[in-house]
C-alpha cells in the first residue's frame, strides 16, 4: 500500500509540474526526437516529464512575441515573426487591408500598426507595427513536418489584455490537418483568434482561426497557407472571397473636401473638420495637380477618380500651395 500510495504521490506532482508549467514556463531549446509523439497517451512518469520539459524550454521565448490586437470593443491576439515587427494573424481580426490598428506587448506597451495582406476565404492575414523597434520573434517551421498526433501547444490573450497573466498557453494534440486548416484540441476561447500554435520546437506551424463545435476541436491557418502567399500578403493585397472579410465597397471612401473648378485648376474651398482630407494637412487655397499620379482639372474628374476607391484606400495628391508643390498622402475615410 505504501508502494502504491508513493507511486501515485510522484505520479500526481507530475502532473501538478505539468499544469504549473502550461502557465510559467521559461527558457529556450530544441526537442527534435520527442519520443511522445510516437504513443497514443503518456505511459509513464517520465513521459509527462519529457512534454515538460520540452514547453519549459520553449514557452518563454514565444510567450514574449505573442501579442494582444485591439480590435475596436474587442480584442484578438498575433504572433511576431521578425525583429522588425511583422505579424502573423487571422483574417478576421484586421478585416481589412491597410487598417489602423494597437498592438498590446506582453509588459502593456502599446504600438501602432497597420494592417496588410489578407484571404479572406482561409482567415489568414498579416500586418505591422509601425513603430521603430527591435522585437521579439518566432520562427516559423516551414517543412510542414509535424503528423497526425503529435503534441502541439497554442498561446493566446484568452478573454482580451491581462497584463498579470500574460498569454494562455494549452498544450493538446493534432487531431486532423487539411490543405487549408489544422485540427487540434487544444482549447481557444475568444481573444485568442490568431494567436499562435507551435510544435514542441517551439517553432509556429499555424495560427489561430475559429472553435469546431465546442472548444474540444478547433481550427487553425497552417504557415504553408502564408507562405504559399507571402508576397501578396506583404503588397497588402485582398484575396478571396470568404466569410472573413469582406471586400471593399467601391464608391464607399470618403475624402471631406469642397472644390470647386478655377482658371488656375480644381481649388479646395473648404474641409470637413477631422476628415481625411484636413488630417492628411490638405489646406483651404490648395490646387489639386495630380490624383494618384494622374492629372486632375476639374472637380468632375476627381469625382470620378473617388467612385473606384474604397473607404480605408490610400490616395495620393499633389497640390500647388503657393510657390511650391505639396505631396500628400491620403486614407480615405468612410462615408
Amino acid at each position: 500500500m505504501m508502494e502504491i500510495r508513493s507511486f501515485f504521490n510522484r505520479y500526481t506532482r507530475s502532473l501538478a509540474w505539468l499544469w504549473a508549467c502550461f502557465v510559467f514556463s521559461q527558457g529556450s531549446s530544441d526537442a527534435n526526437g520527442l519520443d511522445i509523439n510516437e504513443q497514443k497517451v503518456p505511459r509513464t512518469q517520465e513521459d509527462l516529464i519529457a512534454i515538460q520539459d520540452a514547453l519549459v524550454k520553449n514557452s518563454a521565448m514565444v510567450r514574449e512575441a505573442t501579442v494582444s490586437i485591439s480590435i475596436g470593443d474587442g480584442f484578438g491576439s498575433g504572433v511576431i515573426v521578425s525583429p522588425d515587427g511583422l505579424i502573423l494573424t487571422a483574417a478576421h481580426v484586421t478585416a481589412a487591408v491597410g487598417k489602423d490598428l494597437t498592438v498590446i506587448l506582453n509588459d502593456g506597451t502599446k504600438l501602432k500598426a497597420l494592417s496588410m495582406g489578407l484571404m479572406a476565404d482561409t482567415d489568414a492575414a498579416m500586418m505591422r507595427i509601425v513603430e521603430e523597434g527591435s522585437y521579439p520573434h518566432v520562427s516559423i517551421n516551414r517543412k510542414d513536418d509535424y503528423e497526425l498526433g503529435d503534441w502541439v501547444f497554442c498561446l493566446g490573450h484568452s478573454g482580451g489584455f491581462d497584463q498579470v497573466r500574460g498569454p494562455v498557453l494549452r498544450l493538446g494534440r493534432i487531431l486532423k490537418d487539411t490543405d487549408t486548416t489544422l485540427y487540434t484540441d487544444c482549447k481557444v476561447i475568444g481573444g485568442d483568434s490568431g494567436g499562435p500554435l507551435f510544435d514542441m520546437n517551439g517553432h509556429l506551424i499555424a495560427i489561430h482561426s475559429r472553435v469546431n463545435q465546442g472548444v474540444v476541436s478547433n481550427l487553425h491557418v497552417p504557415m504553408r497557407e502564408y507562405i504559399a502567399n507571402w508576397e501578396a500578403l506583404e503588397d497588402s493585397k485582398f484575396l478571396g472571397e470568404g466569410a472573413f472579410a469582406q471586400r471593399p465597397v467601391k464608391g464607399s471612401g470618403f475624402l471631406g473636401i469642397g472644390s470647386s473648378d478655377s482658371d488656375d485648376g480644381l481649388r479646395v474651398d473648404k474641409l470637413l473638420k477631422d476628415g481625411a482630407a484636413e488630417k492628411a494637412g490638405f489646406m483651404v487655397g490648395d490646387l489639386i495637380r495630380k490624383m494618384n499620379d494622374e492629372p486632375i482639372a476639374l472637380k468632375e474628374e476627381m469625382v470620378k477618380a473617388l467612385e473606384e476607391l474604397a473607404t480605408g484606400d490610400m490616395v495620393s495628391f499633389l497640390v500647388i500651395r503657393g510657390d511650391e508643390e505639396v505631396s500628400l498622402q491620403v486614407k480615405l475615410a468612410e462615408k
